[in-house]
């Protein structure tokens, strides 16, 4: 289905819809008139119609795309310059504003690129410049702009989800290794990483909070295991990493031992701007808007619909405001304010977006009616149910089922209540 009409989000046929389907274009970031953006967006649009080989767009992707399609697109990013989009110049990255990096994350998702690795670009690479020794960012930093090494976080384990400070996994001194034993659960695309970021106990007295440091390891060090956890979704994305007598330099400590606590709430204020996931926000409501504009229920379109036409502007309404926090909790960032207050909003980010996520997905599922209850086609099946869908119609139902878990993971939807309470009223 062609889509321009001057916008690429809007992607529905402009001769089907009614007056409504005006009211719920959507409205690009940079709305509001600034030659400087509008020229940043047909840059963007540019590099992508010029770079991005067709064979990588719209590939399959959940939270992150496949490893070789993550590898082969930084690669591309990197020769541009454009490694890492809201990292400083100085650290490497491209030194774009907060409205420049939103408007690159809504042109890559228009054009359907693979994402990039989320975990070395929003979560351990922000830490390891702020808080690693130069020694640290030389060995990591280079290897993450260029899409080299690839990494997934080890936070959760089974007796501490959403409680941190409760983990098990020890790390005792050795001369100048840690030996790591332990356990983490629910650890997202550990099969295609190449080495883990990880919270450890390296003291058991005290404060459960201050006997806590970070650790970096190769995944193929001798000892770590890897066992796949097939999820609800129908495919392979979270993992358990058994740890068994595990060697890590001392060197690979990021700050001081037993500090790692400081560390975590840095990282996890990002991770929960991150979860938010607006790229992939904004795909669903496409997504949405072209099925209101093609498929018809009773011999009208889906947005001649009343019902449906409000609740997708009541969704958008939504979204745009979410789009609004995180440029905000964005700003807060690069001004490194890490004041409660901004914890705050970090945790609201992420709630609120976490519940959108849902709520999109599951009107996604049932704005294709039958279509929606099916997960995968059998293998070897002679017919495609979806062959008269828009491409992403197959993917919908593992979509849903996947995003269940989004008020779960990254710190479940009641520890950000809590937080919400404990730093804004003292509760």
């Amino acid at each position: 289905m062609k889509i321009d009409d001057g916008s690429q989000y809007a992607r529905c046929e402009a001769s089907d819809l009614t007056a409504v389907v005006s009211s719920l274009k959507f409205v690009p970031t940079d709305a509001a008139p600034h030659s400087d953006l509008a020229l940043f967006r047909e840059e963007v649009r540019a590099f992508l119609r010029d770079r991005l080989p067709g064979d990588l767009a719209y590939r399959p992707r959940m939270m992150m795309s496949l490893r070789d399609d993550i590898v082969r697109w930084q690669r591309i990013l990197a020769e541009q310059g454009w490694g890492a989009p809201g990292w400083a110049r100085e650290h490497g990255g491209a030194g774009w504003t907060i409205q420049q990096c939103l408007i690159f994350e809504e042109e890559c998702v228009a054009a359907g690129t693979p994402t990039q690795d989320i975990v070395g670009q929003k979560l351990l690479g922000p830490v390891v410049n702020m808080f690693g020794s130069p020694e640290q960012k030389a060995q990591h930093i280079p290897l993450i702009l260029s899409g080299e090494r690839i990494w997934c976080q080890g936070f959760s384990e089974a007796e501490a989800g959403s409680d941190l400070a409760s983990i098990r996994t020890k790390a005792e001194r050795d001369g100048d290794h840690y030996v790591v034993n332990g356990q983490k659960s629910f650890v997202s695309y550990a099969h295609q990483a190449d080495w883990i970021f990880m919270l450890v106990r390296t003291n058991s007295g005290g404060d459960k909070h201050s006997g806590i440091s970070l650790l970096l390891a190769d995944l193929r060090s001798p000892g770590i295991k890897v066992r796949p956890l097939r999820s609800l979704a129908g495919f392979h994305h979270i993992n358990e990493v058994i740890f068994d007598n595990v060697h890590v330099p001392v060197e690979n400590r990021i700050g001081e031992e037993n500090g790692g606590w400081t560390v975590a709430k840095f990282l996890l204020d990002g991770e929960h701007a991150a979860t938010a996931d607006l790229a992939a926000l904004r795909a669903y409501l496409w997504q949405l808007k072209e099925l209101a504009g093609s498929e018809r229920v009773g011999g009208k379109l889906l947005i001649e619909q009343h019902e449906f036409a409000l609740r997708l502007a009541r969704l958008e309404a939504e979204l745009e405001a979410i789009a609004m926090m995180v440029s905000r909790v964005a700003a807060l960032e690069q001004a490194q304010d890490h004041s409660p207050a901004a914890r705050a909003l970090g945790s609201m980010l992420k709630l609120r977006g976490a519940e959108l996520q849902q709520l999109l997905t599951e009107f996604l599922m049932e704005s294709l009616g039958d279509y929606g209850a099916i997960r995968e086609v059998a293998r070897g099946s002679a017919e495609d149910p979806f062959e008269s869908l828009p491409y992403f119609a197959k993917n919908i139902a593992s979509e849903m089922f996947f995003r269940r878990g989004s008020t779960i993971y990254g710190g479940s939807s009641e520890i950000q209540r809590t937080i919400i309470a404990k730093t804004m009223f003292g509760l």
